[in-house]
């Protein structure tokens, strides 16, 4: 078991910097996982942590252990690829055994270890079977079986659930987080599905051009984004954003969009006064927008209205995308029990609560 540690890590391919001052601080038996877009610097971090890359600037730790110029083989670390990476003429049961045997274990041992993690991964049965008599999902747990078998300080996974249709990633994401509670074990993972990263994760790390923007809960950043750029990319459907102004009317703060202007509760105004006359952008999720005749209680409700413009049933719920008096599309998930036609005027309640609001030029969060 160990922590991983990255200080002030860089990562350059030529004048790119495809990882730039990287500073994170995994625990022992921690489940982080790297998130972001394609680019974003997640899986060069990976990389650098196995030794697959080497490191520009800085020290990654393993434990206490700084193995920046120490041999993938040697950092005690497995890891898991997108591709399945089988040998096609090896049995489950040799392709789980194969790096125990490179290594010299006792046959005893390796007969032990590949035994207890097929039946983990429940695949006991496929032991005898060839990679091209398995499915997707059977491979993958195969793949997992190889690296869980070198009983290693760290795991690693590289997007091992993005080649599964998504029935199979729904249950294979179920797999490996009950995996982790099992063993005990560091884990890093890296995707560029927020929705495996929200499900699975102790924390995640949300990434952008190399850079680190925010590492928290999955709850504290659904809550409380430090930007736009995290706020819209945790969450599906994404955050609806709106250029806006806060302006004073008799007395009451309001969110004027130009679309239509949304009355700021006390609650929130308390805080967002000072911001007064100030252009900002006001963020507000898609489930905080509700149909008025089925609405939440005990929210901090301003009411607006929309026209509809797509209507997508999802059975146990409603998308709704809505267009304001400006033309400005957003998105409402309501009740299932909702009627809406498309073209019609609805009206809905926001609940100003969870709202949002940043800083046009920095996009930072404006109140924590």
């Amino acid at each position: 078991m160990a922590s991983v540690t990255f200080d002030h890590v860089y990562k350059r391919f030529g004048d790119v910097i495809a990882v730039n001052d990287l500073n994170i601080q995994v625990a022992d038996k921690e489940f982080l996982v790297f998130v972001g877009p394609s680019g974003c610097g997640k899986t060069t971090s990976l990389r650098l942590l196995a030794g697959l890359e080497e490191i520009s600037d800085g020290n990654i730790m393993i434990g206490d252990r700084v193995v920046n110029d120490v041999p993938p083989k040697d950092r005690d670390i497995a890891m898991v690829f997108q591709s399945y990476a089988l040998y096609p003429h090896m049995s489950v049961y040799d392709n789980m055994a194969f790096g125990l045997k490179l290594r010299k274990t006792p046959k005893a041992d390796i007969d032990r270890r590949v035994k207890e993690a097929a039946d983990i991964l429940d695949i006991g049965h496929l032991l005898d079977r060839k990679p091209k008599q398995l499915s997707g999902c059977q491979r993958q747990r195969v793949a997992v079986g190889r690296a869980i078998v070198r009983e290693p300080a760290v795991f690693l996974f590289d997007e091992p659930l993005s080649n599964l249709d998504a029935k199979l990633r729904v249950q294979t994401r179920a797999q490996l987080t009950r995996l982790h509670q099992r063993l005990a074990t560091t884990f890093i993972y890296v995707t560029h599905d927020q929705v495996e990263a929200m499900t699975m994760a102790s924390r995640i790390a949300v990434m952008k051009d190399g850079l680190l923007q925010q590492i928290d809960s999955p709850k504290q950043l659904y809550d409380h984004p430090r930007n736009v750029f995290v706020a819209g990319f945790i969450g599906s459907p994404s955050m609806n954003f709106f250029d806006a102004t806060l302006v004073e009317n008799n007395g009451k703060l309001e969110v004027n969009t130009g679309g239509f202007r949304l009355e700021v509760p006390e609650e929130k105004a308390k805080d967002w006064r000072p911001f007064k006359g100030r252009e900002v952008i006001f963020g507000i999720r898609p489930d905080d927008i509700h149909a008025k005749s089925y609405v939440a209680p005990g929210i901090l409700q301003a009411d607006l209205s929309a026209r509809v413009d797509v209507v997508e049933l999802m059975g146990n719920e409603i998308f709704l995308y809505l267009m304001s008096k400006d033309d400005k599309q957003f998105v409402a998930r309501v009740d299932p029990r909702v009627t809406a036609n498309i073209g019609e005027q609805v009206d809905l309640a926001v609940n100003m609560a969870n709202a949002h609001i940043f800083d046009p030029k920095t996009e930072i969060s404006l109140v924590d």
